[in-house]
């Protein structure tokens, strides 16, 4: 690493995925990137440590998931684990102590990067926690996170807001950053021709809703208030054009042509995309179906409603918003709703569903229109969602079916003015360009920066409830969380304060107690590249017999031939923990491993394409002699063979 260059580690969806965290990785990184200051290295959500994919990337990038498939068959037993595992949590201390960052910066779903936050390097390098908060009350996880992070952001001021209003006054907004210079405004005639291309007249109203199909995303609501306006009103010439995949999980998604038909829209009131699978071109017409003939190359059932696969470029997408004459975007709740933003820079008239990320879009500069809502609390959770007002849908589309052509213009060019301020790249950049700048670098000479080893907490250690409340908040802390905590700590305070809220002492010392225990849970075995020492692969060999103990012994005998053969390099014998004390002292054993299942792949310990694996040689015996019979060998030259019968 040039000595100049500060290293960034950055934990999101890759560059290379077509989501809104993927989006923001390749924007930000790109603009770092540019700066000539950073050494970035890329942590990406979902792929294998090693994928080949990553390599398109201009900066260092890796997996949050283990290269082989035996390992990552044992994390999929548990399904948590392997939730977490695709966020990152496997790999995590492997590639802080590989890496060395500077700087960490972690922007995912809040449940998608908390489990750092108890990471004994945590807050030894400067860890960022980047994540969207959409709805009251704020997630109690995201609050704790918050009070053991001294650098958390959040993707909207209602979340800083409410966070501020919970005592947590360091959390800032940082928006995602929107490369604009793909989305505009295009000419008049430009847009006459997308509409004759795609068979829209030039007198149609097009109401436009870009969104992945969630339930979150609130359809009935604008197809209610499209259908209330239109019959209210008597407009013939309304089309709503939803750019969405229409097939997407039924059981997380809406019903749209079932909708269509509850509210009585034909099928030429809806317009949607379709993308080509093979020539990649895209048209915008009424939803016929999955799977339908290509009008371009003629491919037959190689059209499908664009999603996150098979879905349109970005120059393509700013010919998709020039087709509208005005955007809606009603929502249950957001962490930021992109696509509001891309509408705005092609200086599009929003409608926003004024709660949650959308209280930004309808402040007075960002020239949307507001829609009302109803308070709608989620089952489980809690959470506080809103139900867009149909109504409130109908008379704000009203408002801009009647304006002028001069006022739709003024209005669209102030949004796009606005929303250049808070959410252009070259802005955003700058903003955490600068964020960083002021941050400290580490010293990578000092290894202990970058230890993951955590120290046990003790869930059951007994505590003095004769004390007064601060000691008995110290106690715990002390006693059980192996913590230290005074008067001025964050923490301290807010136990303090639930006392004076009629919270007992039994449900704070339980709290800590059940927090003990996670963070116990949390601490991983070492992996086997762990345990080896820094030979090097070329000068290790393995010799692998888990069971049993009398097999262990018999091996003995064959060490020092291996001994002989491999003189340059140590030897690492594997065996189940309770045979260990057979192999005390052999003067021929380096080091002595307790056997891991995925030691039963060969390829896994010598390495296989980009996995340069562990050992020069690995030896598995007991794969013939205990899994496999292979008695029948009768003349072979083996250089050994344990013959007994079982």
């Amino acid at each position: 690493m040039s000595e100049n260059k500060t290293k960034l580690l950055y934990l999101s969806d890759s560059g290379l995925s077509k989501t809104g965290f993927g989006r923001a990785s390749r924007a930000i990184l790109s603009f770092l990137y540019s700066t000539g200051k950073y050494e970035i290295v890329q942590y990406c959500c979902g792929y294998s440590w090693s994928h080949p994919d990553l390599k398109a990337l201009p900066w260092k990038a890796y997996g949050t998931l283990p290269d082989f498939q035996e390992e990552l068959n044992e994390v999929n037993k548990d399904p948590n684990k392997a939730r977490l595992a695709n966020y990152g949590d496997y790999n995590l201390n492997k590639i802080i102590e590989q890496e060395k960052p500077d700087h960490f910066l972690m922007a995912q779903d809040i449940w998608g990067i908390d489990f750092a936050c108890n990471r004994p390097w945590f807050n030894k390098i400067n860890t960022i926690l980047w994540t969207t908060l959409d709805s009251r009350p704020i997630l109690p996880s995201a609050l704790e996170a918050a009070k053991k992070s001294k650098h958390f952001w959040v993707w909207s001021g209602f979340a800083e807001r409410d966070m501020h209003k919970l005592g947590q006054k360091h959390v800032k907004t940082v928006h995602g950053p929107i490369e604009h210079s793909k989305f505009l405004k295009l000419s008049t005639p430009q847009k006459d021709k997308l509409r004759l291309i795609n068979n829209i007249k030039g007198d149609d109203f097009i109401i436009g809703f870009v969104f992945r199909n969630q339930l979150r995303k609130s359809v009935p609501n604008l197809i209610e208030g499209f259908t209330h306006w239109k019959k209210k009103y008597k407009i013939n010439n309304a089309k709503l054009l939803l750019h969405t995949h229409w097939a997407e999980n039924p059981a997380k998604s809406w019903d749209i042509p079932r909708l269509m038909k509850e509210y009585g829209l034909e099928t030429k009131d809806v317009l949607t995309t379709y993308v080509c699978k093979k020539c990649n071109n895209y048209e915008v017409r009424p939803y016929t179906g999955q799977d339908i003939d290509c009008r371009y190359c003629k491919s037959k059932k190689c059209q499908t409603t664009t999603n996150t696969k098979t879905g349109v470029t970005e120059e393509q997408l700013n010919e998709v918003y020039n087709l509208m004459d005005v955007y809606c975007h009603p929502i249950t709740s957001g962490g930021q709703e992109m696509p509001i933003q891309e509408a705005k820079f092609c200086e599009l008239i929003t409608l926003v569903t004024n709660y949650s990320c959308g209280e930004d879009m309808c402040e007075e500069e960002a020239h949307s229109l507001p829609l009302e809502w109803f308070k709608n609390t989620e089952v489980s959770t809690n959470f506080e969602k809103a139900s867009t007002d149909p109504k409130s849908i109908a008379k704000q589309l009203n408002k801009v079916y009647g304006m002028t052509a001069e006022k739709r213009k003024e209005w669209g060019g102030k949004a796009r003015e606005w929303v250049k301020k808070h959410y252009a790249l070259e802005n955003v950049g700058k903003e955490i360009d600068e964020y960083l700048g002021k941050l400290p670098t580490v010293d990578r000479e000092d290894l202990s920066i970058f230890d993951s080893k955590l120290s046990k907490k003790n869930p059951d250690a007994k505590i003095d409830n004769k004390v007064y409340d601060r000691e008995f908040i110290i106690e715990l802390y002390k006693k059980i969380l192996l913590a230290d905590a005074d008067d001025n700590d964050p923490g301290f305070k807010h136990w303090m304060s639930q006392f004076t809220k009629g919270v007992t002492r039994e449900k704070v010392e339980q709290y800590f107690r059940d927090t003990a225990r996670k963070d116990n849970e949390s601490i991983k075995p070492k992996t086997l590249e762990d345990e080896l020492d820094s030979e090097g692969k070329d000068g290790r060999i393995l010799y692998v017999m888990p069971k049993s103990i009398g097999d262990v012994f018999l091996s003995t005998a064959l060490f020092k031939s291996l001994k002989e053969q491999y003189p340059d390099c140590n030897l690492y014998v594997a065996t189940e923990k309770q045979n260990k004390s057979v192999l005390s002292g052999n003067p021929y054993i380096h080091k002595v491993l307790e056997y891991k299942k995925e030691m039963d792949s060969q390829l896994h310990l010598e390495g296989q394409g980009d996995h340069k694996g562990f050992f020069k040689c690995a030896f598995l015996p007991y794969l013939a002699t205990q899994r496999i019979y292979t008695k029948h060998h009768k003349n072979d030259n083996i250089a050994f063979e344990l013959n007994y019968e079982n």
